[in-house]
């Protein structure tokens, strides 16, 4: 995933649901880095790639399917976060074609910075072909309260997304850089700009 000549340095942002990354992303879009939201991308696929949408249908039922035929998003959740087999058949549905939208963004990115934001990097095994692997991180309580106030879930549907996730734990443990975002935004802008100052200000 380096491609594209030595002098690119690759930052895999990850981190668990609602910890942050698109905050964070969105600072060091604003420092001069191209931004790949692979999260972006999937919600494009499942818009976009018919052959994709059929095979989720097929494993999930036509009632995921609203009436123009696209998937409901909201109630493919309401499968998968409460069955974590079922998260892992979705995402091998999904990956192949996320990863060569991916691997195409990548190829034609022009900065000297790239970063690949994604929640299931690690997961993915992308972290492995970054220079940084950087995880944001906050309390649990706050991942509960943002998804409930950003995407209007109950307490308990935004606990099951939580739980359906790999342990955060494991990601900071990987991390490189790991911003903490549990405080206000001027405290998160510091923790990023003292990370990029570290790699010459996007060289």
């Amino acid at each position: 995933m380096r491609e594209g000549g030595p002098e690119r340095y690759l930052i895999g942002l990850t981190g668990n649901i609602a910890t942050g990354k698109s905050t964070v992303a969105a600072m060091l879009r604003g420092l001069g880095a191209t931004v790949i939201d692979a999260d972006r991308i999937t919600h494009q696929v499942m818009a976009q790639d018919e052959a994709v949408r059929a095979q989720i249908a097929a494993r999930f039922g036509a009632g995921i399917l609203d009436a123009e035929g696209q998937i409901d998003r909201r109630r493919l959740g309401e499968i998968v976060f409460s069955d974590p087999e079922a998260l892992r058949q979705l995402e091998h549905i999904l990956h192949p074609a996320v990863g060569q939208r991916v691997q195409a963004l990548l190829q034609a990115a022009e900065t000297p910075v790239v970063v690949v934001e994604a929640i299931k990097l690690i997961e993915a095994g992308w972290h492995r072909a970054m220079h940084a692997l950087w995880v944001t991180d906050c309390r649990r309580e706050q991942q509960v309260e943002r998804l409930m106030q950003s995407r209007g879930l109950s307490r308990a549907e935004a606990e099951a997304r939580i739980e359906a996730q790999p342990p955060q734990a494991h990601k900071v443990a990987l991390a490189d850089v790991v911003i903490d975002t549990s405080s206000d935004i001027a405290t998160t802008r510091r923790q990023v700009l003292a990370a990029w100052s570290k790699i010459g200000g996007g060289q």
